[in-house]
Protein backbone atom coordinates (compact mmCIF):
# COMPACT_ATOMS: atom_id res chain seq x y z
CA UNK A 1 0.00 0.00 0.00
CA UNK A 2 3.13 2.23 0.96
CA UNK A 3 4.11 1.43 -2.47
CA UNK A 4 0.97 2.21 -4.27
CA UNK A 5 0.80 5.55 -2.40
CA UNK A 6 4.44 6.38 -3.45
CA UNK A 7 3.87 6.13 -7.03
CA UNK A 8 0.36 7.36 -7.29
CA UNK A 9 2.26 11.01 -5.57
CA UNK A 10 4.74 10.58 -7.99
CA UNK A 11 2.57 10.14 -11.20
CA UNK A 12 1.03 12.99 -9.83
CA UNK A 13 3.81 15.55 -9.13
CA UNK A 14 5.17 14.04 -12.12
CA UNK A 15 1.73 15.59 -13.96
CA UNK A 16 2.01 18.98 -11.95
CA UNK A 17 5.24 19.59 -13.15
CA UNK A 18 4.22 18.41 -16.86
CA UNK A 19 1.65 20.83 -16.61
CA UNK A 20 3.60 23.74 -14.93
CA UNK A 21 5.97 23.23 -18.11
CA UNK A 22 2.87 23.48 -20.81
CA UNK A 23 2.03 26.53 -19.19
CA UNK A 24 5.53 28.26 -19.40
CA UNK A 25 6.42 27.42 -22.90
CA UNK A 26 2.73 28.52 -23.76
CA UNK A 27 0.82 32.09 -22.80
CA UNK A 28 0.23 32.48 -19.01
CA UNK A 29 -3.37 31.80 -18.03
CA UNK A 30 -6.01 33.10 -15.74
CA UNK A 31 -8.60 31.51 -14.16
CA UNK A 32 -12.30 33.55 -14.79
CA UNK A 33 -15.91 31.45 -13.66
CA UNK A 34 -13.77 27.79 -13.82
CA UNK A 35 -12.82 29.15 -17.46
CA UNK A 36 -8.94 29.65 -18.79
CA UNK A 37 -8.31 32.66 -20.30
CA UNK A 38 -5.06 33.57 -22.26
CA UNK A 39 -2.88 36.53 -20.41
CA UNK A 40 -1.88 38.82 -23.58
CA UNK A 41 1.96 39.38 -23.29
CA UNK A 42 2.97 43.19 -22.15
CA UNK A 43 5.46 44.49 -24.52
CA UNK A 44 7.12 48.08 -23.47
CA UNK A 45 7.37 50.13 -26.48
CA UNK A 46 9.31 53.75 -25.79
CA UNK A 47 9.91 56.43 -28.74
CA UNK A 48 11.08 59.82 -29.38
CA UNK A 49 8.25 62.57 -30.15
CA UNK A 50 9.64 64.17 -32.92
CA UNK A 51 8.55 66.49 -35.36
CA UNK A 52 6.57 63.51 -37.01
CA UNK A 53 3.86 63.81 -33.78
CA UNK A 54 2.87 61.45 -31.40
CA UNK A 55 -0.22 60.57 -32.78
CA UNK A 56 2.02 58.55 -35.83
CA UNK A 57 3.50 55.89 -33.02
CA UNK A 58 -0.25 55.72 -31.29
CA UNK A 59 -1.76 54.17 -34.78
CA UNK A 60 1.18 52.19 -35.12
CA UNK A 61 0.65 50.52 -31.88
CA UNK A 62 -3.41 50.24 -32.38
CA UNK A 63 -2.27 48.33 -36.17
CA UNK A 64 0.17 46.10 -34.43
CA UNK A 65 -2.24 44.95 -31.74
CA UNK A 66 -4.90 44.51 -34.56
CA UNK A 67 -2.52 42.55 -36.44
CA UNK A 68 -1.29 40.24 -33.04
CA UNK A 69 -3.61 40.46 -30.39
CA UNK A 70 -2.04 38.19 -28.00
CA UNK A 71 0.41 41.19 -27.67
CA UNK A 72 -0.56 44.65 -25.30
CA UNK A 73 1.78 46.95 -25.96
CA UNK A 74 2.60 49.65 -23.24
CA UNK A 75 3.78 52.68 -25.79
CA UNK A 76 5.67 55.77 -24.09
CA UNK A 77 6.26 58.58 -26.57
CA UNK A 78 7.38 62.28 -25.47
CA UNK A 79 10.09 64.27 -27.06
CA UNK A 80 12.43 64.33 -23.75
CA UNK A 81 12.33 60.44 -24.11
CA UNK A 82 15.79 60.38 -22.92
CA UNK A 83 14.25 62.18 -18.96
CA UNK A 84 11.65 59.61 -18.73
CA UNK A 85 13.05 56.04 -19.63
CA UNK A 86 16.48 56.94 -17.93
CA UNK A 87 15.06 56.99 -14.38
CA UNK A 88 13.07 53.59 -15.22
CA UNK A 89 16.23 51.95 -16.55
CA UNK A 90 18.75 53.09 -13.72
CA UNK A 91 16.51 50.86 -11.39
CA UNK A 92 16.29 48.02 -13.63
CA UNK A 93 13.13 48.61 -15.40
CA UNK A 94 13.83 48.83 -19.34
CA UNK A 95 11.94 49.42 -22.19
CA UNK A 96 11.75 46.39 -24.83
CA UNK A 97 12.50 47.94 -28.12
CA UNK A 98 13.51 51.96 -28.63
CA UNK A 99 13.41 54.62 -31.19
CA UNK A 100 15.77 56.97 -30.09
CA UNK A 101 18.87 57.99 -32.10
CA UNK A 102 22.26 58.54 -31.65
CA UNK A 103 23.55 62.37 -32.09
CA UNK A 104 21.33 63.93 -29.63
CA UNK A 105 22.64 66.28 -26.75
CA UNK A 106 22.03 63.44 -23.52
CA UNK A 107 23.61 60.56 -25.57
CA UNK A 108 21.69 57.90 -24.40
CA UNK A 109 21.91 55.75 -27.10
CA UNK A 110 25.75 56.19 -27.22
CA UNK A 111 26.64 55.72 -23.86
CA UNK A 112 24.43 52.00 -24.18
CA UNK A 113 26.47 51.09 -27.33
CA UNK A 114 29.58 52.47 -25.20
CA UNK A 115 28.63 49.44 -22.35
CA UNK A 116 27.70 47.18 -24.97
CA UNK A 117 24.16 47.15 -23.19
CA UNK A 118 22.31 46.82 -27.12
CA UNK A 119 20.86 43.41 -28.06
CA UNK A 120 22.61 41.83 -31.01
CA UNK A 121 19.69 41.97 -33.58
CA UNK A 122 21.63 40.55 -36.84
CA UNK A 123 19.00 37.86 -36.82
CA UNK A 124 16.04 40.28 -37.45
CA UNK A 125 17.26 41.07 -40.82
CA UNK A 126 16.81 37.56 -42.18
CA UNK A 127 13.27 37.09 -40.10
CA UNK A 128 10.00 37.91 -42.40
CA UNK A 129 8.43 41.22 -42.02
CA UNK A 130 5.58 40.60 -39.35
CA UNK A 131 2.32 39.41 -41.31
CA UNK A 132 4.05 39.67 -44.73
CA UNK A 133 6.43 37.12 -47.20
CA UNK A 134 9.42 39.06 -47.31
CA UNK A 135 12.57 39.43 -45.21
CA UNK A 136 13.48 42.71 -43.74
CA UNK A 137 17.27 42.01 -44.94
CA UNK A 138 15.08 42.25 -48.61
CA UNK A 139 12.71 45.37 -48.33
CA UNK A 140 15.40 47.48 -46.83
CA UNK A 141 17.14 49.53 -49.34
CA UNK A 142 21.15 48.07 -49.69
CA UNK A 143 23.85 49.93 -47.72
CA UNK A 144 21.88 50.89 -45.05
CA UNK A 145 23.01 48.27 -42.51
CA UNK A 146 26.31 48.03 -43.38
CA UNK A 147 27.69 51.13 -41.19
CA UNK A 148 28.92 51.87 -38.24
CA UNK A 149 25.39 54.14 -37.64
CA UNK A 150 24.02 50.21 -37.38
CA UNK A 151 27.02 48.07 -36.24
CA UNK A 152 28.62 50.32 -34.44
CA UNK A 153 31.43 47.57 -32.85
CA UNK A 154 32.15 46.86 -37.12
CA UNK A 155 31.92 43.32 -35.99
CA UNK A 156 29.65 42.29 -38.52
CA UNK A 157 26.78 42.26 -36.15
CA UNK A 158 23.72 45.13 -36.70
CA UNK A 159 22.22 46.29 -33.35
CA UNK A 160 20.24 49.64 -34.07
CA UNK A 161 18.00 48.98 -36.94
CA UNK A 162 17.38 52.02 -39.71
CA UNK A 163 14.28 54.52 -39.72
CA UNK A 164 13.48 57.55 -40.78
CA UNK A 165 15.97 59.42 -42.99
CA UNK A 166 16.73 62.51 -44.77
CA UNK A 167 19.07 61.68 -47.92
CA UNK A 168 21.93 64.22 -48.81
CA UNK A 169 23.25 64.87 -52.33
CA UNK A 170 24.19 67.78 -54.69
CA UNK A 171 21.08 69.71 -55.62
CA UNK A 172 21.06 72.12 -58.85
CA UNK A 173 18.49 73.55 -61.00
CA UNK A 174 17.20 71.21 -63.28
CA UNK A 175 15.54 73.25 -65.81
CA UNK A 176 19.29 75.12 -66.59
CA UNK A 177 20.48 71.60 -67.54
CA UNK A 178 17.91 71.00 -70.04
CA UNK A 179 18.15 74.18 -71.67
CA UNK A 180 21.65 74.09 -71.96
CA UNK A 181 21.28 70.37 -73.28
CA UNK A 182 24.06 69.19 -70.37
CA UNK A 183 23.64 66.10 -68.59
CA UNK A 184 23.83 65.52 -64.79
CA UNK A 185 27.90 63.79 -64.43
CA UNK A 186 27.60 60.44 -63.82
CA UNK A 187 31.57 60.46 -63.07
CA UNK A 188 34.26 62.99 -62.08
CA UNK A 189 35.87 63.55 -65.40
CA UNK A 190 32.32 64.25 -66.47
CA UNK A 191 31.78 66.53 -63.74
CA UNK A 192 35.46 68.58 -65.26
CA UNK A 193 33.84 68.73 -68.50
CA UNK A 194 31.07 69.92 -67.05
CA UNK A 195 33.09 72.48 -65.36
CA UNK A 196 34.67 73.77 -68.60
CA UNK A 197 31.42 74.07 -70.25
CA UNK A 198 29.92 76.46 -67.77
CA UNK A 199 32.90 78.16 -66.79
CA UNK A 200 32.38 79.34 -70.66
CA UNK A 201 29.32 80.77 -69.99
CA UNK A 202 30.24 82.58 -67.32
CA UNK A 203 28.43 79.76 -64.67
CA UNK A 204 30.76 78.17 -61.70
CA UNK A 205 30.55 74.51 -61.20
CA UNK A 206 30.28 74.24 -57.77
CA UNK A 207 29.56 76.15 -54.61
CA UNK A 208 29.13 74.99 -50.91
CA UNK A 209 26.79 77.01 -48.14
CA UNK A 210 29.96 76.75 -44.88
CA UNK A 211 32.46 73.53 -44.96
CA UNK A 212 29.68 72.58 -42.26
CA UNK A 213 28.12 70.74 -45.23
CA UNK A 214 31.07 68.67 -46.63
CA UNK A 215 30.46 66.57 -43.75
CA UNK A 216 27.92 64.17 -45.74
CA UNK A 217 30.03 65.17 -49.42
CA UNK A 218 33.64 63.80 -47.25
CA UNK A 219 31.69 60.63 -46.07
CA UNK A 220 29.89 59.88 -49.70
CA UNK A 221 33.12 60.58 -51.36
CA UNK A 222 35.34 58.20 -48.82
CA UNK A 223 32.84 55.51 -49.59
CA UNK A 224 33.12 55.90 -53.09
CA UNK A 225 37.04 55.74 -53.18
CA UNK A 226 37.34 52.73 -50.91
CA UNK A 227 34.21 50.98 -50.00
CA UNK A 228 32.41 50.41 -46.54
CA UNK A 229 35.51 48.42 -44.99
CA UNK A 230 37.54 51.60 -45.62
CA UNK A 231 35.51 53.71 -44.60
CA UNK A 232 35.08 52.45 -41.29
CA UNK A 233 38.81 52.43 -40.95
CA UNK A 234 38.69 55.80 -41.68
CA UNK A 235 35.52 56.42 -38.91
CA UNK A 236 37.98 53.89 -36.12
CA UNK A 237 40.95 56.49 -36.99
CA UNK A 238 43.18 53.84 -37.58
CA UNK A 239 46.57 54.46 -38.38
CA UNK A 240 47.63 55.48 -41.89
CA UNK A 241 44.25 55.84 -43.17
CA UNK A 242 44.39 59.03 -44.22
CA UNK A 243 47.96 58.67 -46.07
CA UNK A 244 46.62 55.96 -48.22
CA UNK A 245 45.76 56.34 -52.34
CA UNK A 246 42.36 55.87 -51.71
CA UNK A 247 42.31 59.06 -49.16
CA UNK A 248 44.99 60.77 -51.06
CA UNK A 249 42.16 60.34 -54.29
CA UNK A 250 39.31 62.00 -51.85
CA UNK A 251 42.14 64.73 -51.08
CA UNK A 252 42.54 65.60 -54.94
CA UNK A 253 39.16 65.36 -56.04
CA UNK A 254 38.51 68.29 -53.28
CA UNK A 255 41.05 70.09 -54.30
CA UNK A 256 40.27 69.99 -57.50
CA UNK A 257 37.14 70.81 -57.15
CA UNK A 258 38.29 73.96 -54.93
CA UNK A 259 39.28 75.29 -58.64
CA UNK A 260 35.93 75.00 -60.22
CA UNK A 261 34.28 77.01 -57.07
CA UNK A 262 32.39 80.08 -57.77
CA UNK A 263 34.89 83.00 -56.53
CA UNK A 264 32.11 84.46 -53.86
CA UNK A 265 31.86 81.46 -52.15
CA UNK A 266 34.29 81.53 -49.15
CA UNK A 267 33.61 85.17 -48.54
CA UNK A 268 30.12 83.99 -47.66
CA UNK A 269 30.79 80.45 -45.92
CA UNK A 270 29.38 81.41 -42.90
CA UNK A 271 26.81 81.06 -40.70
CA UNK A 272 24.95 84.56 -41.49
CA UNK A 273 25.62 84.91 -44.90
CA UNK A 274 25.56 81.04 -45.96
CA UNK A 275 22.15 81.59 -47.93
CA UNK A 276 24.10 83.95 -50.52
CA UNK A 277 25.98 81.04 -51.71
CA UNK A 278 22.96 78.96 -51.89
CA UNK A 279 21.51 81.84 -53.68
CA UNK A 280 23.59 81.18 -56.76
CA UNK A 281 22.04 77.90 -57.48
CA UNK A 282 18.45 79.76 -57.67
CA UNK A 283 19.98 82.43 -59.97
CA UNK A 284 21.99 80.29 -62.13
CA UNK A 285 25.59 81.53 -61.38
CA UNK A 286 26.78 78.14 -60.29
CA UNK A 287 25.52 74.52 -61.11
CA UNK A 288 25.71 72.17 -58.04
CA UNK A 289 25.54 72.65 -54.24
CA UNK A 290 26.05 70.00 -51.55
CA UNK A 291 22.84 70.08 -49.31
CA UNK A 292 19.42 68.17 -47.69
CA UNK A 293 16.24 67.83 -48.56
CA UNK A 294 15.60 70.79 -46.36
CA UNK A 295 16.74 73.42 -48.58
CA UNK A 296 13.75 73.67 -50.86
CA UNK A 297 12.19 74.85 -47.75
CA UNK A 298 14.99 77.26 -46.59
CA UNK A 299 14.73 78.73 -49.55
CA UNK A 300 11.31 78.72 -50.46
CA UNK A 301 10.76 82.51 -50.42
CA UNK A 302 13.55 83.37 -52.38
CA UNK A 303 13.66 84.77 -55.35
CA UNK A 304 14.69 82.63 -58.69
CA UNK A 305 15.45 82.19 -62.14
CA UNK A 306 12.76 81.78 -64.60
CA UNK A 307 11.53 77.98 -64.61
CA UNK A 308 13.87 76.60 -61.47
CA UNK A 309 13.46 73.36 -61.05
CA UNK A 310 15.30 71.23 -58.00
CA UNK A 311 17.67 68.60 -58.91
CA UNK A 312 19.19 66.02 -57.03
CA UNK A 313 22.38 63.81 -57.66
CA UNK A 314 24.47 61.24 -56.13
CA UNK A 315 27.78 62.20 -56.37
CA UNK A 316 29.96 61.55 -59.90
CA UNK A 317 31.28 57.71 -59.82
CA UNK A 318 35.34 58.06 -59.56
CA UNK A 319 35.21 55.91 -62.75
CA UNK A 320 32.40 54.65 -65.37
CA UNK A 321 29.90 52.29 -63.97
CA UNK A 322 31.61 52.82 -60.08
CA UNK A 323 29.58 53.04 -57.06
CA UNK A 324 27.78 56.38 -56.74
CA UNK A 325 27.24 57.67 -52.83
CA UNK A 326 24.48 60.04 -51.25
CA UNK A 327 24.80 60.17 -47.67
CA UNK A 328 21.51 60.23 -45.45
CA UNK A 329 20.94 61.00 -42.07
CA UNK A 330 18.56 58.75 -39.78
CA UNK A 331 16.66 57.72 -36.78
CA UNK A 332 17.21 54.38 -35.29
CA UNK A 333 15.56 51.92 -33.38
CA UNK A 334 16.91 49.31 -30.96
CA UNK A 335 16.80 46.77 -28.32
CA UNK A 336 18.05 46.89 -25.02
CA UNK A 337 20.04 43.86 -23.76
CA UNK A 338 17.99 43.99 -20.66
CA UNK A 339 14.87 43.70 -21.88
CA UNK A 340 12.52 41.07 -20.69
CA UNK A 341 10.57 40.46 -23.75
CA UNK A 342 13.17 40.16 -26.61
CA UNK A 343 11.62 37.97 -28.65
CA UNK A 344 8.66 39.76 -28.87
CA UNK A 345 10.54 42.90 -29.58
CA UNK A 346 12.13 41.48 -32.38
CA UNK A 347 8.36 40.59 -34.12
CA UNK A 348 7.99 44.34 -33.10
CA UNK A 349 11.06 45.57 -35.04
CA UNK A 350 9.68 43.44 -38.11
CA UNK A 351 6.23 44.86 -38.31
CA UNK A 352 7.33 48.42 -38.27
CA UNK A 353 8.82 47.54 -41.56
CA UNK A 354 5.35 46.16 -42.97
CA UNK A 355 3.07 47.64 -45.65
CA UNK A 356 0.65 48.81 -43.10
CA UNK A 357 3.24 50.27 -40.47
CA UNK A 358 5.39 52.47 -43.55
CA UNK A 359 2.03 53.78 -44.64
CA UNK A 360 1.48 55.01 -41.43
CA UNK A 361 4.67 56.76 -41.51
CA UNK A 362 4.90 57.98 -44.72
CA UNK A 363 0.96 59.47 -43.95
CA UNK A 364 3.68 61.87 -41.24
CA UNK A 365 6.06 62.46 -43.25
CA UNK A 366 8.44 59.86 -42.10
CA UNK A 367 10.53 58.32 -44.94
CA UNK A 368 11.84 54.72 -43.72
CA UNK A 369 14.68 53.00 -45.97
CA UNK A 370 12.38 50.81 -48.04
CA UNK A 371 12.51 49.77 -51.69
CA UNK A 372 9.99 51.26 -53.58
CA UNK A 373 8.70 53.51 -50.42
CA UNK A 374 9.34 56.73 -52.48
CA UNK A 375 6.83 55.99 -55.30
CA UNK A 376 4.10 56.73 -51.74
CA UNK A 377 5.52 60.66 -51.96
CA UNK A 378 4.70 63.88 -53.95
CA UNK A 379 6.45 66.88 -54.87
CA UNK A 380 9.80 67.44 -54.41
CA UNK A 381 10.45 64.47 -51.67
CA UNK A 382 8.99 61.92 -54.37
CA UNK A 383 12.38 63.21 -56.43
CA UNK A 384 14.91 63.43 -53.42
CA UNK A 385 13.80 60.30 -51.28
CA UNK A 386 13.93 58.57 -54.74
CA UNK A 387 18.16 58.55 -55.17
CA UNK A 388 18.59 55.28 -53.72
CA UNK A 389 15.92 53.65 -56.16
CA UNK A 390 18.22 55.30 -59.25
CA UNK A 391 21.01 53.02 -58.73
CA UNK A 392 22.51 55.50 -55.82
CA UNK A 393 23.73 53.31 -52.57
CA UNK A 394 23.43 55.22 -49.23
CA UNK A 395 26.34 56.35 -47.25
CA UNK A 396 25.37 56.37 -43.04
CA UNK A 397 27.52 56.55 -39.80
CA UNK A 398 30.13 59.05 -38.97
CA UNK A 399 33.22 59.13 -36.52
CA UNK A 400 33.99 56.56 -33.81
CA UNK A 401 33.37 58.38 -30.06
CA UNK A 402 36.35 59.52 -28.21
CA UNK A 403 36.81 60.90 -25.17
CA UNK A 404 37.47 65.09 -25.68
CA UNK A 405 41.22 65.51 -26.68
CA UNK A 406 42.09 69.38 -26.12
CA UNK A 407 42.67 71.72 -29.31
CA UNK A 408 41.66 68.38 -31.34
CA UNK A 409 38.98 68.75 -33.51
CA UNK A 410 38.27 66.07 -36.65
CA UNK A 411 35.81 68.06 -38.07
CA UNK A 412 37.29 71.10 -37.89
CA UNK A 413 40.38 69.92 -39.41
CA UNK A 414 38.73 67.86 -42.14
CA UNK A 415 35.86 69.60 -43.15
CA UNK A 416 36.38 73.54 -41.67
CA UNK A 417 40.23 73.57 -43.69
CA UNK A 418 38.21 73.29 -46.90
CA UNK A 419 37.37 77.12 -47.12
CA UNK A 420 41.65 77.44 -47.05
CA UNK A 421 41.75 74.91 -50.17
CA UNK A 422 39.27 77.05 -52.37
CA UNK A 423 40.95 79.95 -51.17
CA UNK A 424 44.62 79.03 -51.82
CA UNK A 425 46.10 79.46 -48.49
CA UNK A 426 46.75 76.01 -47.84
CA UNK A 427 48.03 72.87 -50.27
CA UNK A 428 45.75 69.75 -50.30
CA UNK A 429 49.22 67.79 -49.21
CA UNK A 430 49.39 69.66 -45.99
CA UNK A 431 45.39 69.44 -45.36
CA UNK A 432 45.96 65.94 -46.05
CA UNK A 433 49.37 65.64 -43.38
CA UNK A 434 47.06 67.35 -40.80
CA UNK A 435 44.38 65.50 -41.11
CA UNK A 436 46.41 62.32 -40.26
CA UNK A 437 48.10 63.92 -37.63
CA UNK A 438 44.97 64.48 -35.61
CA UNK A 439 43.71 60.69 -36.66
CA UNK A 440 46.43 59.85 -34.70
CA UNK A 441 45.67 62.21 -31.54
CA UNK A 442 42.53 60.76 -30.93
CA UNK A 443 42.87 57.07 -31.81
CA UNK A 444 44.21 56.43 -28.26
CA UNK A 445 41.11 58.45 -26.87
CA UNK A 446 38.33 55.78 -28.73
CA UNK A 447 35.98 54.70 -26.22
Amino acid sequence: MKKKALLAGTIALLSIVLMACQDKDNAEVSSNGGETTKVKQTLHVAALESAYGKDLWSKIVDEYQTENPDVKVELTADKNLEDVISPNMKAGNYPDVVLLATGRKLALTENLIKDKALEDITDVLDKNVYGEDVTVKDKLIPGFTDTLATNPFNDGKTYLAPMFYSPTGLFYNANLLKEKGWEVPTTWDEMWALGDKAKAEGISLFTYPTTGYFDAFVYSLLLEVGGSDFYNKAMSYEDGIWETSEATKMFEIIGKLGKYTDPTTVANANDKDFKKNQQLILDNKALFMPNGTWIVGEMADAPRADGFEWGMTALPAIETGGDRYAFTFFEQMWIPSAAKNKDAAKDFLTFVYSDKASSIFAEAGAVQPIKGNSEKLTGDNKLFYSIYDNGAKAGMGGFAATDAVEGVSIADTLFRSIDSIVSGDKTVKEWQKNVEKVSDQLRPALK
